[in-house]
Parts: structure tokens; C-alpha cells; sequence
């Protein structure tokens, strides 16, 4: 039986924190107190329907490697390839 690790560094993965956002980002490390994510975005309702928003709009965007506490993190999980594709789009301008 193979058995496939749910995520790994690099990555694309969704965090849901205690306080309810959902986190989209690349996740740079995982340590035994919490996860660093490269570029986090957040889920964000929008005229349109659900849309990706930064996470934090004071930092840079394109340097942004936030840690997340593991205190803080309900989940984490390997994001659906559809969203994942939307994120880098996001993040990259490259369409996959």
C-alpha cells in the first residue's frame, strides 16, 4: 500500500485558523510550533463570489513569509488543485 503524505514544503495549502479565516499560501516549513507560509492569502467573499484577498495589507506581498502559530491552526491540508491553480495565478500571473 502506498501511503501519500497530505501535504509537504512547497506545497500549495489551505489553513483554517481558530478565528475562522481560511488561509490559501505556500507553505515554506513546518515546525514542531507552527507553519511559515510564503504569499498567505485569505478567502474573501466578493461581488463575484469567493475570491482571494491578502492576507495582511501592510507587508510586502511578493516577500511576505508569515509564521502561523500551531495554536492558532485547526487544520491544514493540501489545497484542491482548482483554488490551487487560482492561487498561483494570484500570486505568479502565470495561468497553469
Amino acid at each position: 500500500m502506498l501511503i501519500e503524505t497530505p501535504y509537504k514544503e512547497n506545497d500549495v495549502v489551505s489553513i483554517k485558523l481558530s478565528s475562522g479565516e481560511e488561509i490559501v499560501g505556500k507553505l515554506v516549513e513546518e515546525t514542531s510550533d507552527g507553519f511559515t507560509i510564503a504569499k498567505p492569502l485569505m478567502l474573501a467573499q466578493t461581488p463575484k463570489g469567493m475570491g482571494l484577498a491578502p492576507y495582511m495589507f501592510t507587508v510586502d506581498p511578493e516577500k511576505a513569509q508569515l509564521k502561523f502559530n500551531e495554536k492558532n491552526v485547526i487544520t491544514i491540508t493540501k489545497t484542491m488543485e482548482t483554488m490551487a491553480k487560482q492561487y498561483i495565478q494570484s500570486t505568479t500571473g502565470l495561468v497553469t
